[in-house]
């Protein structure tokens, strides 16, 4: 009875240091190929070695529009550092309400158009704007739903490029 006490015990300590490691382990950011306004192919695995902001948003979404002026500026500064952004679009319209928004906002970073695998690959978006960091070495670490205030997204690039 004691063995199998001390038995049981065992189990559930090994089981439960199992489930604490699994949570530590990285989530390999899932690759994707999309096409930008001019046609050209924009993949996650471009840019390994870099930060880089994996941003799902829409133009009739108005915290999307809120949080774009900050990617903006948050590029410009932080794009020599190793920063990259891109920002998938989920408009049904597609680039016909896409390619005027971005033009009229002067994006600088890449844009491209999504599709329902990227957003499955990415755990099915369940509301925009959803932002994920993907580290040099292609994990995700980190994933927030809803609008970034400038301030964590500056303290989540700071944090992140190091």
């Amino acid at each position: 009875m004691k063995r199998l006490l001390i038995a049981t015990l065992l189990l559930t300590v090994v089981l439960f240091v199992s489930a604490i490691s699994q949570q530590n382990k990285p989530t390999k950011a899932p690759n994707f190929s999309l096409k930008t306004e001019d046609g050209k192919t924009v993949q996650l695995s471009d840019f390994k070695g870099k930060l880089v902001l994996v941003n799902f948003w829409a133009t009739w979404c108005p915290p999307c529009r809120a949080e774009i002026p900050d990617f903006i500026k948050a590029y410009d500064a932080y794009k020599s550092k190793g920063l990259e952004i891109v920002g998938i679009a989920l408009d049904r319209e597609g680039w016909s309400v896409v390619k005027p928004f971005v033009a009229k906002n002067k994006m600088n970073y890449a844009v491209v158009m999504g599709d329902m695998k990227t957003v499955e690959a990415y755990g099915g978006i369940e509301a925009i704007p959803t932002s994920f960091f993907v580290d040099k070495n292609g994990n995700i670490v980190d994933k927030i739903v809803g609008m970034m205030t400038k301030d964590v997204l500056e303290k989540k690039i700071k944090t992140y490029l190091k």
